[in-house]
């Protein structure tokens, strides 16, 4: 027999009889001559009321087995319901029980549990609202990304996962290998004793890629505008609530696109996101705001309501100096902004997100375009309240010979890099891109203050469960 989500059921356009519903128990609850359990597919946050009546049928065999967690598929009829909160509820008729669950042992019940101990049971803890909320979201959230790239002219495409290029030039990178790294004895080596990659499967050492910005200029230089959205990996040994060792970023390229359109590009596509999935998941966003941070929904209508600030890095430091004495890091000219920075600007003096730009040279990475006043580079970091950085980018160096010559200042070997120079040897045109962490976006958007809690599996040191 067909059946139908809970979410379908719910917002039936009136009653149906013999219908069918499957998922799982949440709470059975009985009285004299009734028996109600509430019943979860994860398609939406609700639960259907399922009613048991011996008017409909015998249960008493079934309802002992009608526990919390319990798979079951119920039949039966849609019905107004009395109750309050709830347009419908199902008078049950037939039940079919797919797969017990042993409530001494399972570990989700109907109490509030820490996310400390949902993280070790992370195959579990979808079924719990929260969770089951907060994967509903990160679905729709995704869903937004794709269509407003769609709307707006992007062509999706797919950089390298494994890569022998490392884009931020701070060596954090995984290593991708063939060789059988658990027999030492047997490794190819060079002469001077270190493992020989040349003889690994690609002819040289290889990493997972810890961004596809590189590899996305090059297509931007063919189809103007483009945009990834991929797994990427970082293998920083940090412990912090704003990383993951493997995450996944958002990155657009476009070319012809100097920092002033990069900026206005990453403001327009974070409020429209925003906005998509504020307007199609009302229902789980009010969880996260009534059980996980109650000033949500006023930090997303700041996000989607005002226009952005925009601050050079030289005045940004001039406001901060006068506040140093409430910094645990002391700021001065030339020093990277820390998250306590970044929160001050967005949260007490602006009141509103930032978008910081004209970025010290010596604190960003070789691609960034420098300025004419030789110190600074056309960087710009979207910031935003509770989280910080939320977007990283720049207008991309274009000038053949400056590129040259910041290469080898961080001694990035130009033959390594002879494809990406290319791109100013051949054409060369301005452009720009940014990077958002599609995790860090999840905690804007839910209010959850853990990069570990919005993702299913999280990977971070110490833990790589599942």
């Amino acid at each position: 027999m067909a059946f139908s989500t809970i979410k379908e059921l719910l917002h039936s356009a009136g009653p149906k009889q013999a219908s069918v519903a499957r998922g799982w128990i949440k709470t059975r609850r009985d009285s004299k001559s009734l028996s109600f359990a509430e019943l979860n597919d994860g398609s939406c946050r609700e639960n259907l009321q399922v009613v048991f009546s011996g008017e409909n049928g015998d249960f008493s065999s079934v309802l002992p087995s009608l526990v919390t967690g319990a798979a079951v598929e119920i039949q039966g009829d849609l019905v107004p319901s009395p109750a309050a909160g709830q347009k419908y509820e199902l008078q049950a008729r037939q039940v079919r029980v797919y797969g017990g669950c042993d409530p001494e042992t399972y570990p989700i019940q109907k109490k509030k549990t820490s996310d400390e101990f949902l993280r070790t049971v992370a195959h579990l803890r979808p079924r719990t609202n929260k969770y089951a909320a907060m994967l509903r979201i990160r679905a729709e959230l995704a869903y937004s990304i794709h269509t407003y790239f769609r709307d707006n002219g992007f062509h999706y495409v797919h950089t390298p996962i494994i890569t022998a290029s490392d884009c931020e030039g701070a060596g954090q990178m995984f290593t991708a290998t063939s060789l059988n790294l658990g027999d030492m004895k047997s490794l190819p080596r060079t002469k001077e004793g270190e493992i020989d990659f040349s003889k690994d499967l690609f002819g040289k050492k290889t990493y997972l890629t810890v961004s596809g910005q590189l590899e996305g200029e090059t297509l931007a230089m063919a189809l103007g505008k483009i945009y990834t959205f991929g797994p990427t990996f970082r293998a920083e040994n940090s412990n912090t609530y704003r990383h993951c060792a493997e995450f996944w970023m958002i990155e657009p390229e476009m070319a012809f696109y100097e920092l002033p359109d990069d900026m206005e590009l990453a403001e327009d596509f974070v409020k429209s996101i925003t906005r998509r999935t504020m307007e199609n998941c009302a229902s789980d966003l009010e969880l996260f705001a009534k059980f996980v941070e109650p000033a949500l929904m006023g930090n997303l209508k700041n996000i989607t309501e005002n226009k952005y600030e925009r601050l050079p890095y030289t005045d940004a430091v001039a406001i901060l100096e006068k506040e140093n004495a409430r910094f645990e890091t002391k700021i001065s000219w030339g020093v990277d902004l820390s998250s306590e920075h970044e929160r001050f600007l967005v949260e007490h003096y602006f009141k509103k997100p930032v978008i910081l730009y004209n970025k010290p040279k010596d604190a960003a990475a070789f691609y960034m375009k420098l300025n004419d006043d030789g110190r600074t580079v056309r960087g710009m970091d979207v910031l935003v309240p509770r989280i910080g950085e939320l977007i990283g980018g720049s207008e991309r160096e274009n000038r053949l010979e400056v590129l040259e010559t910041k290469m080898a200042d961080f001694n990035i070997s130009p033959d390594a890099y002879g494809w990406y120079l290319d791109l100013r040897r051949f054409g060369s045109v301005p452009h720009s891109g940014f990077g958002l962490g599609f995790e860090r976006m999840m905690m804007l958007i839910t209010g959850i203050s853990n990069i570990r809690d919005v993702t299913a599996y999280p990977r971070v040191p110490g833990y790589a469960e599942f």
